[in-house]
């Protein structure tokens, strides 16, 4: 009984603690007059390469934090498709900067998480989810291959 109170208690303090750091990413400051909030995530994405190495990091370990205490796979892959979608836009450059003032990865897994833990909802394993990440890699992978041949014939043909 002690270890299950234990358990509970660390984790509303883990919980707490990602809600602070969410928080802080992604809805610290309000633009002046309006009602638009932004965090240190946009501003962190400015520095090239480690602001977006230390974004994705911090939000990997909130997400680890909440598997260490149970929370469900498809919960937790719904969570790193955000993360994903953050850190994959957030390297083009320019769109990828102003798609992070508008995309707030970590408030959404905010939301993933209380809907887990207060409505019941995302319980399961999620293996559709899981083939749909598959599938969109390997789309992704070929359009890739894809492109690479196009670019590389239109060098060839332009050299020779």
């Amino acid at each position: 009984m002690k270890n299950i109170q234990r358990n509970q208690a660390q984790l509303k303090q883990d919980f707490a603690w990602i809600e602070r750091i969410s928080w802080l990413l992604d809805n610290k400051f309000q633009l002046p007059g309006t009602s638009f909030r932004f965090g240190l995530d946009p501003l962190l994405n400015l520095i090239p390469f480690a602001g977006k190495a230390v974004s994705f990091v911090t939000s990997l370990v909130m997400i680890l934090i909440m598997w260490r205490h149970g929370v469900s796979r498809k919960a937790i892959l719904l969570m790193l498709i955000n993360i994903l979608i953050d850190a994959i836009t957030g390297a083009i450059p320019l769109f990828g900067n102003i798609f992070d003032f508008f995309h707030k990865a970590n408030q959404k897994n905010m939301v993933l998480l209380r809907e887990y833990y207060f409505e019941e909802r995302h319980q399961g394993k999620g293996n559709g989810i899981l083939l749909a990440m598959a599938i969109s890699l390997l789309l992704l992978c070929a359009a890739m291959i894809y492109l690479l041949w196009m670019i590389s014939s239109w060098i060839w043909g332009f050299i020779t």
